[in-house]
C-alpha cells in the first residue's frame, strides 16, 4: 500500500464520518412528514434516503462540489492537512447537533470552515462568500416563508374551508400517500444535489493537488468517485442518527395535515435544488424546511400560535452555535498544527 494511498485515507475516513452525521440531520426534513403520517416504516427511511441522496449527488451536485472545493479558498491550499481539519471541524459540529436531536444545517457548518481556514490563510473568496453565498442562506428562507404563507392563505385555507382536506376518503387515498412519500424521496433527493458536495468538494480538490492532477479535466471524475465513497455514508447516518432527529420534526414540529406536509416539502426541496443548479450555492434545507412550516403555519394559526406550538424556538440556538463551532475549531487546529509542525 502506497504512502499517498495511506494519507488519502484519512481525510477519506473523515469525510465518511462526516457523511454519517450528515446523513442523519437530513434525514428529518426529507422523511419527517411521511413519518409524521405513519406512510413509511423506520427501518425502510435509510435505504431509501441513501438512494435518493446518491442519485441527487451524482446527476446535479457538480456545481456546489465546484463552490465548496474550488470557489471560497484557494483550490492550491485544499491539501491533505488542511481538508482533513476542515472534515473534522464539521463533523464535530454535526455529530454535537445529531446528539442533541436538532436538525443543523450541514451546509452553513462546511462553508464556515472552510471560511475559517481561508481566513487563517488570508484567501477568502470575499465576493463568492459575502455577495452570492450569505445573501442566499437569508434570502432562500424567506422566499420559503412566503411561498408558503401565501399558498396556505390563498389556496390551502379556502380549500379546508371546503373540507375535502379533513376528507378520510383524499387523506387514505393511496395516490395521496404516494404522493407523500413522492415528495419525501425528492426532497432526499435535493439533498444529495446540496449537501454531499460539503465532502466531496474538498475531497476532490484535495485529490487532485496531491496526484498532480489538472484540475478542469479531472474535477468531474474525482468528485464522481468521491460521491461514490461518500453517499452511502449517508444512509448508514440515517440509520445510527435520523429516528431521533425523525421523532423531534416528524412527531413534534409537523403539526399539519398531509396536504400542507406535501406543500412544505415541494417548496422547500425546489428552493434547494435551484440553489444547486442555477448557482452552486451550498444552502440550509433545514431552514428552508423550517420557513416553509412557519410560512404555512402562519396562514394557518396566526405568528403567535405557531411559535407557540411548534418546538422550533429551541433549534435556533444550535442553528447559530454549530456553525461557529466548526470555524472557530479549524483555525484553531489549523493554528495548533502549524505552531507545532503536525504533518501528515
Amino acid at each position: 500500500m502506497s504512502p499517498l494511498f495511506n494519507h488519502l485515507l484519512i481525510p477519506f475516513i473523515i469525510a465518511l464520518l462526516l457523511g454519517m452525521t450528515m446523513g442523519g440531520s437530513g434525514t428529518a426534513p426529507a422523511f419527517s412528514a411521511a413519518y409524521g403520517a405513519d406512510l413509511i416504516r423506520k427501518n425502510l427511511i435509510p435505504g431509501l434516503f441513501g438512494i435518493m441522496v446518491f442519485l441527487g449527488a451524482i446527476l446535479a451536485g457538480k456545481g456546489t462540489a465546484t463552490t465548496v472545493g474550488q470557489e471560497v479558498l484557494a483550490p492550491e491550499k485544499m491539501d491533505l492537512l488542511v481538508v482533513s481539519i476542515i472534515l473534522f471541524s464539521v463533523f464535530v459540529a454535526m455529530l454535537i447537533a445529531n446528539i442533541a436531536g436538532i436538525p443543523q444545517s450541514t451546509s452553513q457548518a462546511t462553508i464556515l470552515a472552510v471560511v475559517g481556514a481561508a481566513l487563517y490563510f488570508d484567501e477568502l473568496n470575499t465576493r463568492k462568500v459575502l455577495l452570492e453565498i450569505i445573501p442566499t442562506w437569508f434570502i432562500l428562507p424567506v422566499i420559503s416563508f412566503v411561498l408558503c404563507y401565501l399558498i396556505g392563505k390563498y389556496i390551502y385555507k379556502p380549500i379546508r374551508k371546503t373540507g375535502i382536506t379533513m376528507s378520510r376518503k383524499l387523506n387514505e387515498h393511496f395516490i395521496f400517500k404516494g404522493l407523500i412519500v413522492g415528495m419525501s424521496l425528492y426532497v432526499a433527493f435535493s439533498i444529495g444535489a446540496n449537501n454531499v458536495a460539503n465532502a466531496a468538494g474538498p475531497v476532490a480538490t484535495m485529490a487532485i493537488n496531491e496526484l498532480q492532477l489538472d484540475s478542469d479535466g479531472n474535477f468531474t471524475l474525482i468528485m464522481i468517485m468521491a460521491i461514490l465513497i461518500i453517499a452511502p455514508s449517508f444512509g448508514i447516518g440515517s440509520s445510527i442518527f435520523g429516528h431521533k432527529i425523525l421523532k423531534n420534526t416528524g412527531k413534534e414540529i409537523v403539526l399539519f395535515g398531509k396536504l400542507e406536509a406535501v406543500i412544505i416539502a415541494f417548496i422547500s426541496a425546489s428552493l434547494l435544488l435551484i440553489a444547486s443548479l442555477a448557482r452552486g450555492i451550498p444552502t440550509s434545507l433545514v431552514q428552508l424546511n423550517v420557513g416553509a412550516i412557519l410560512g404555512i403555519g402562519v396562514a394557518k394559526l396566526g405568528f403567535k400560535n405557531i411559535f407557540r406550538k411548534t418546538a422550533v424556538n429551541k433549534f435556533f440556538f444550535m442553528w447559530i452555535i454549530s456553525p461557529l463551532i466548526s470555524f472557530g475549531l479549524t483555525i484553531l487546529l489549523l493554528f495548533l498544527v502549524n505552531k507545532y509542525g503536525i504533518v501528515l
